[in-house]
């Protein structure tokens, strides 16, 4: 990498902000769009229903196809493309089949981005020392602009200005990708990390490890345990009476105090290991769930929500911490791919038994991801020792 560590890091942050700007358009009001297509709500729940099915399986397969060419910043190119072009066909007037094909296309191409993104920050962390935690919070800033931008927008005559925003979005960030700097397969043997970067070291990976697949699964139950709380949160405030403007609040205190973690995580990190970022996530997620519903006022609900920064964002940190140093740079997109696998396949199930529970009790899914947390949480636990000794060996 040619460029000095204030430059790269600033055009990683741009990555993060352009990638997830458009995720934060898409995620919270492609339903809304659609629906004033005239889809009907189960028409777009099949159709997202597929396109998350879809997404799911192809993070790890194009993210290894990434790693297998080595070329990561030009697949983030070839993929944000495709997937710009895939969310253009909505604007075809052909119904709900290419209206189909555009969203799912769209969730399959844009699958692999962050796993990928993810990696080369890891990489240029690793090789420059720049702090991977500050440039990834940017992403967080994108989402949040993204919300209120979206908001803005979400009405039937501007709903399709919001379809264009996604489309330029992962326009822009191909263009960041292709402005970075290439990564050669040598800077895999930089000091610490995972592997040395020859071949013998790149085919020694953990993927054929039965350690590394329960490891998959306890890092993919500390997102899972916030399922209730995605799927359900808003609906359980709104039958609280509380007030849309103060449910928007709310929201964005969790993403505020998520940045304010990423602030300081580099500093954190040198005193703290990646277990211990699992650990302090798992105790704040697994008491932020249990109090959840015992929260009656705004400001008691917004007190919980400061806890998002450790229950997502130390969850989040010490995950891709410990497959930096466990698996090979070399396949460290595959990695993060897999991670986001687990992840999309357990927050799924917990969408699901979430939804099941609400309709008998209302309270009862957030006392099951506690739950879900306390045993992500002893897990860990008992697998720190042999975490360690593993990122100690690489």
């Amino acid at each position: 990498m040619s460029l000095d560590r204030s430059s790269i890091s600033s055009r990683v942050s741009a990555l993060f902000a352009s990638h997830f700007f458009g995720v934060g358009l898409f995620l919270p009001f492609i339903p809304v769009v659609l629906g004033f297509r005239g889809l009907t709500a189960a028409e777009i729940g099949f159709v997202l229903g597929i396109g998350t099915i879809a997404r799911i399986a192809a993070s790890p397969l194009l993210s290894n196809l990434s790693d297998r060419t080595g070329q990561r910043r030009l697949s983030i190119l070839i993929y944000s493309l495709a997937a710009a072009t895939f969310i253009g066909l909505y604007f075809l007037p052909l119904g709900l089949v290419f209206l189909s094909i555009a969203v799912i296309g769209y969730m399959v191409m844009n699958a692999p981005v962050v796993p990928l993104s993810d990696a080369y920050a890891l990489d240029v962390q690793r090789n420059t020392g720049a702090d991977y935690a500050r440039m990834r919070l940017w992403g967080s800033a994108g989402f949040v602009v993204a919300s209120i931008v979206g908001g803005s927008l979400a009405a039937e005559g501007t709903s399709w200005l919001i379809v264009v925003a996604v489309g330029l979005a992962s326009l822009a960030t191909g263009a960041v990708a292709m402005s970075l700097p290439r990564q050669k397969r040598r800077d895999a043997s930089a000091t610490s990390g995972a592997g040395t970067g020859s071949d013998d070291d790149d085919m020694d990976t953990p993927f054929k490890s039965v350690w590394f697949w329960p490891l998959l699964v306890v890092l993919g139950l500390y997102q899972a345990s916030h399922s209730a709380f995605y799927g359900f949160g808003t609906l359980y405030w709104q039958a609280m009476d509380v007030p849309d403007f103060a449910i928007g609040l709310l929201w964005a205190t969790g993403v505020a105090a998520e940045i304010a973690l990423f602030t300081v995580a580099g500093k954190l990190a040198q005193r703290f290991d990646p277990p211990l970022f699992l650990l302090a996530a798992g105790a704040a997620a697994t008491v932020r769930w249990l109090l959840f519903p015992f929260a009656d006022t705004v400001s008691a609900m917004a007190a919980l929500q400061t806890l998002h920064g450790l229950s997502f964002g130390a969850a989040h940190l010490g995950a891709v911490a410990i497959l930096a140093r466990v698996v090979p740079s070399r396949w460290a997109g595959t990695g993060q791919g897999l991670l986001a696998t687990s992840v999309g396949i357990q927050m799924a199930i917990g969408l699901s038994v979430s939804g099941a529970i609400y309709e008998i009790n209302p309270d009862w899914p957030f006392f099951v991801m506690s739950v879900v947390a306390a045993i992500g949480t002893l897990l860990t636990l008992a697998m720190t020792p042999m975490l360690r000794k593993r990122m100690a060996a690489e």
